[in-house]
Formats: structure tokens, sequence, C-alpha cells
């Protein structure tokens, strides 16, 4: 792979796969854009909940995606109108509700359009549910983590409580369980994994195991 060339790796998985740790590796060590658009969802989620909108189509949601602008700084975390609330939209009040807003078809296309359009003036590195299938059905490498559930919540749940936060190994295994059955059940750009995209167990692997197995399909030694 030469740096003048433009591709896109696709990543799509469940929660707590590696998926986005993995692609910050990775878009780090190649030079190129990651894109998370798992924070992206997560910023319109606490945005509406801030404002108290319900995960309803409507006036009141059109209105908040066209006042909505999404950026992100130096250190790849996402402002909201110009503003980082980074620890908010990790916590448990936005995970226990993205799934149902992202499942909103005018979220999807107003994240989806934003998604093809930073893809399309740079090579990037993107994780999440559908981006082999909807946003990037032609990326050039497409890849699909699957890791045990109860593994998952084990790894979730250090990352909140190391965030502070105060919850429970079956709280967070039960929201994992929820979101998958919400992400793989929804009608609009549902989890799944597209048809040429190569599947990585990471149940048993390190992270950095997970980046070498994605460079190696893609053609770089770390």
């Amino acid at each position: 792979m030469t740096a003048s060339k433009h591709f896109i790796i696709a990543i799509d998985g469940g929660s707590g796969t590696g998926k986005s740790t993995t692609a910050k590796i990775i878009a780090k060590q190649l030079g190129i854009t990651y894109l998370d658009t798992g924070a992206m969802y997560r910023a319109v989620t606490f945005a509406a909940l801030e404002k108290g909108l319900p995960a309803e189509e409507g006036p009141a949601m059109d209105a908040l995606l066209q006042e909505l602008k999404l950026t992100f700084d130096a250190e790849n975390h996402i402002l909201i109108n110009g503003v980082s609330h980074e620890q908010e939209i990790r916590g448990m009040r936005v995970s226990n509700n993205v799934s149902i807003y992202c499942a909103l078809p005018s979220v999807r296309a107003a994240m989806t359009k934003m998604q093809r359009e930073i893809g399309a003036v740079s090579s990037c590195i993107l994780d999440g549910r559908d981006i082999g299938t909807v946003v990037f059905p032609n990326a050039e490498y497409k890849f699909f983590m699957v890791t045990d559930v109860a593994v998952r919540a084990e790894r979730r749940l250090k990352e909140l409580l190391e965030k502070g936060e105060q919850v429970t190994y079956e709280e967070v295994l039960a929201n994992l369980t929820e979101r998958d059955r919400l992400d793989s059940s929804r009608a609009n750009a549902p989890l799944k994994k597209a048809d040429d995209a190569i599947e990585i167990d990471t149940t048993h692997i390190s992270i950095q195991q997970q980046v070498q197995k994605i460079l190696d399909y893609v053609g770089v030694v770390a």
C-alpha cells in the first residue's frame, strides 16, 4: 500500500468487541483518519436527551439534526457545537438510549451523509454497525468483529469503573445484550456482517493481535 492511495477500512461489530481501540491504533500506524462513527451517534443521542426529545421522527428531531454541528478535536474527541462532552456521551445514560435514537432513519441519513463526505476526501478507517453494508459498501477492506458477550461486559465494566461510573457487571451485561438485540433487529441499517467482510473473533486475542490481523490483510506489517 502506498500513502497516495485512497482507501476505506470498514470495521463492524457489536459494542465491546474492540473495534474502536483497534481502529485508532491502525489509523495512527497507517497515517489515515480515524472516523469515530459511534461517537457521532452518541453525540446525537446526548443532544436529544439534553433537549428532552423522544426517539421519534418529527419536526423537533429534524431541527436538532439541522442545527447540530459535529467536529473532532486534535485528540479525536467529538465536539458538539464546539463543546466536548466526552465523558457524558460514554456514560450509561447515553449507552442505554443510543440504539433507540440511532435507529431513526433521519439520524442515520444525517450521520451517513457526513461520514461519506469525510471518507470521500481522505483515506479513513471507520468502525460501527453498518459501515461495510450501508455507509461504505464498496470499501476496499471490510472486517466484522465478534466477541463473547460475557467478555465484552467485563471489558466495558472495567472502562466504566475507571471513568468513575457506578455500575454493576449485571447492568453492563444487560445493556450490551439489549443493544445487540436492538441493533440487529432494526429495520433500517441493522448490525450484520457484510457478505465480503472478514470475520475476526476477538474473544481470546489481544488488541495488538487484532491490529496485526487487520494489517496483515491490508498488506502492512506493524
